[in-house]
């Protein structure tokens, strides 16, 4: 039944958004970049809202009291196609760095270029970089928010890797903070898989982290620390709470 609550989730996922998509583009004509984030929370309420009532997978949030006021940039754990949904829900308007390839998706890849995304080739290197900075400094100066996934890529749950740096350089050279952002999507959305299982996702705002006058690297490695640690303890009380249901079962 499960598998049978994804397969409806899944294919209301893809519709909704193409069709969304072409609604955006048209709309976007005749919006200002302001108003156009509004559009994106409703097409990410709607799915989040359709997640719960197919698949009983809701979320809650913790940390909000760690928002600060100003705009500032926040580093995302990447492990589910989830939080690219909810983020547009969790902070004020953004704009995201992501990979030049979601550009090139027919329809949805233009409703992209029309929220002022940071597109980058993830093979460039320091070019990519540099890119990140210029870019985040214009949005930023427009009072965006700026979202990163340090991993540059959807990590299992359990795994990681090192933290990309363009955040942290970003955020030394603005003096803006990093927020740092822990969440278990992974255990119920996993990275491959159509199956969603059924809980609630928990996403942690860590306290905001200053990188202006720091080593990069030495910021990274904190902000690493604290997220990689907060998702394993999310973890292991996911499994502990799975263990208990059967137990009582």
């Amino acid at each position: 039944m499960q598998f049978l609550r994804s397969l409806v989730f899944t294919l209301f996922l893809f519709l909704w958004t193409f069709f969304y998509a072409i609604f955006f583009v048209i709309a976007c004509s005749v919006l200002p970049f302001r108003r156009r984030f509004t559009l994106i929370r409703v097409w990410a309420r709607v799915l989040l809202t359709a997640l719960k009532w197919t698949c009983r997978l809701d979320y809650r949030i913790e940390g909000l009291e760690n928002l600060p006021a100003d705009n500032h940039i926040a580093l995302w754990k990447h492990s589910s196609s989830w939080e690219t949904i909810a983020m547009s829900l969790v902070f004020p308007r953004q704009v995201w760095v992501l990979k030049r390839e979601l550009t090139w998706i027919p329809v949805v890849g233009w409703g992209i270029r029309q929220v002022h995304a940071i597109a980058i080739d993830r093979k460039s290197g320091r070019s990519a970089v540099g890119q990140v900075i210029a870019q985040g400094k214009e949005r930023l100066a427009e009072g965006d928010w700026i979202i990163i996934f340090p991993e540059g890529t959807r990590m299992s749950p359990g795994q990681t890797r090192r933290y990309g740096v363009s955040g942290a350089l970003l955020a030394a050279e603005t003096g803006k903070l990093l927020l740092p952002v822990a969440h278990n999507a992974g255990s119920f959305w996993p990275r491959r898989g159509l199956l969603k299982k059924p809980g609630t996702i928990r996403v942690a705002i860590g306290k905001p982290v200053a990188a202006a006058g720091r080593d990069p690297r030495e910021v990274n490695r904190e902000i690493q620390s604290w997220i990689e640690s907060t998702v394993a303890r999310m973890e292991r009380a996911d499994v502990a709470s799975g263990q208990a249901r059967a137990d009582a079962g």
